[in-house]
């Protein structure tokens, strides 16, 4: 029904893991038994006993709500008072010369590959899985990313300094379908094996403390295009973000036009001794 309904797979991951984790919970009552107060309950227990934060409860109340709705046919209110308020934490991203010193290490082509289409064209980290070779256009100099987040294909640039590493990578591993595929398998490689590369990749760099992931990296092409001038509503394109409101944090990360603010007790001071 989910899938029916085209939602992403990543959705579907999720609502179908937190509903037997609530089923588990609730073992001794059958599915049908279970009510509103019952979600409830189980979602005060998940946030005192295992203290789980906002998303977690979110996921879990979206989840029960889509369940009850179009499953079992029954009203539902989402319990949004019991959700803990929303925090508002900056994203980690690389400062230019992180970027440089990752790039300077002497990585393998595949590496190297993986790092460029994540910084060099801001990519998730599950879009750069799913990526067919077909979907490189050098000739365009731009890659499609078919059904990202959200089920939505989009366009996003394929810098001209990736292309050698690509081929490389290319003539060295011969994959047939997709451009990262499993050795042992034949099919693309899993997510945790991509994500392990970039931290192998981090800790060579000098940076395994820091807490830097694959997703630094795609917060890090946002701002240093923000940083260089671009403006946000192509960044939120490039993103495949639904909501500029999501793109805009990024605002709160640019330094090139904060660098040029002059404080007012500076200027009051210049003023007043000239």
């Amino acid at each position: 029904m989910l899938l029916i309904g085209g939602f992403g797979k990543g959705t579907v991951k999720v609502y179908v893991a937190e509903m037997r984790l609530l089923f588990r919970y609730y073992h001794q009552k059958n599915v049908e038994e279970i009510n509103q107060e019952d979600i409830t309950n189980y979602i005060l227990f998940i946030k005192r006993v295992h203290q789980v934060g906002r998303a977690k409860c979110r996921s879990v109340a979206h989840s029960c709500s889509f369940f009850f709705k179009k499953v079992l046919i029954k009203p539902f209110v989402l319990p949004s008072v019991l959700y803990p308020r929303k925090e508002f934490i900056l994203p980690n991203i690389m400062t230019l010369e992180e970027i440089q010193t990752l790039f300077n290490c002497k990585l393998d082509y595949r590496t190297r590959s993986v790092l460029g289409l994540l910084y060099g064209a801001g990519m998730r980290i599950g879009e750069v899985r799913d990526l067919l070779i077909t979907d490189i256009d050098s000739k365009q100099n731009q890659i499609t990313i078919r059904q990202g987040k959200g089920n939505k294909d989009r366009m996003t640039l394929l810098p001209q300094s990736l292309l050698t590493d690509l081929r490389l990578y290319f003539r060295e591993a011969r994959p047939k379908i997709h451009l990262f595929e499993s050795k042992q398998t034949k099919r693309a490689m899993h997510q945790r094996s991509l994500s392990l590369l970039v931290s192998n990749a981090m800790e060579k760099a000098g940076f395994k403390n820091k807490g830097y992931t694959a997703h630094t990296l795609r917060h890090s092409f946002a701002t240093h295009l923000l940083n260089a001038g671009s403006d946000i509503h192509t960044i939120k394109t490039l993103l495949g973000h639904s909501k500029i409101e999501t793109t805009m944090v990024y605002l709160h990360l640019q330094t090139s036009k904060r660098q040029q603010i002059i404080s007012p007790l500076d200027a009051l001071n210049k003023t007043s001794h000239e």
